[in-house]
């Protein structure tokens, strides 16, 4: 049923032209994982300090959920399964780990659903913010890297995550002190699906000239940097509400775009640099953790320190 839904969406695609499956191949880009990090990171570093952290943390522990997810079901992907499924064009290259549930729809689910979840959003605004989760996973389905039951679990998971941490964090209001123990609680989690994703057996199918078709170690390689990703920003939320406590309100609009500038071309340089050498020295699990691991640091601690630091230096000289 999945695999005949899909072949009706690829008929379509085909025949309507380049145009929708192009209009498509942008939605997408909304789910998409640097997408999400520098979207977080403008609203932390720039616009809404607390409305920032709520997503940062809802993404983190959907990583974690959806990585678990992913190396428990070991679903491969449509063109796997089928060869009759053809993506669209490149869309393979963001399709990396397993099928089952759809990361691009979770992503979605933390940046929308975190609207749709909190009650000081305008109501309009809240039911508005579940289309562009829809439009994500439709693309995924139109583009062909993912099935219609991805997609689903994708969008239930994704927002009940977002759910569940604005509670949450609701509570950590009540008891600022004990934040600590969603940290910990986090970095817990994080240690015990590292050992599953290391310790688990994975499936080992092989085609007609025994060529292995899915390496699971590399699926699970998604898991891991989510995992980083996850440890980073706990780290660093806990060592920023220690020792930085910046904040986002009545500042100018220059120090805003000041922010933004330096702390993008500070993460761009992190990522294309830093992390691409890490990855060298460290193949494998070890690198994409602690790779990830750096870059959630680098938006929730690093440069928060680093722009406190000097905004409070310039106006000491002012």
């Amino acid at each position: 049923m999945d695999i005949a839904i899909l072949l009706g969406l690829q008929d379509f695609r085909n025949g309507s032209g380049a145009f929708l499956a192009e209009f498509m191949k942008k939605a997408t880009f909304f789910g998409e994982l640097n997408t999400t990090m520098v979207i977080f990171a403008i609203l932390f570093w720039c616009i809404h300090k607390e409305f920032g952290s709520f997503l940062m943390m809802g993404w983190g522990m959907n990583r974690l959920v959806n990585g678990a997810l992913k190396i428990t079901a070991c679903a491969y992907r449509p063109w796997i399964r089928d060869p009759r499924i053809v993506p669209y064009r490149d869309s393979m290259t963001t399709a990396t780990g397993y099928s089952f549930p759809s990361g691009h729809t979770m992503n979605a689910a933390t940046l929308f659903g975190g609207i749709a979840v909190r009650k000081d959003f305008p109501w309009a605004l809240r039911i508005t913010s579940f289309v562009p989760i829809l439009l994500v996973g439709f693309s995924r389905l139109f583009l062909g890297v993912h099935t219609p039951q991805d997609v689903l679990i994708g969008m239930v998971a994704g927002t009940l995550v977002m759910w569940l941490t604005a509670r949450m964090m609701l509570w950590i209001d009540v008891h600022p002190g004990k934040d600590w123990i969603v940290v910990c609680i986090g970095i817990v989690l994080s240690v015990l699906l590292a050992l599953y994703a290391a310790l688990k057996t994975y499936p080992e199918d092989y085609d007609a000239a025994g060529k292995l078709i899915v390496d699971g170690a590399k699926m699970a390689n998604d898991t891991f940097k989510g995992i980083g990703w996850a440890m980073g920003f706990l780290v660093g939320w806990i060592l920023e509400r220690r020792f930085v406590g910046f904040t986002t309100e009545e500042i100018s609009l220059p120090t805003r775009l000041m922010r933004c500038v330096c702390g993008l071309i500070g993460f761009y340089l992190v990522s294309l640099i830093l992390v691409n050498m890490i990855k060298s020295w460290l193949p494998g699990p070890a690198g994409s953790v602690i790779s990830c691991f750096i870059q959630m640091l680098f938006i929730s601690f690093l440069f928060p320190w680093l722009f406190t630091y000097f905004e409070k230096k310039g106006s000491m000289k002012d």
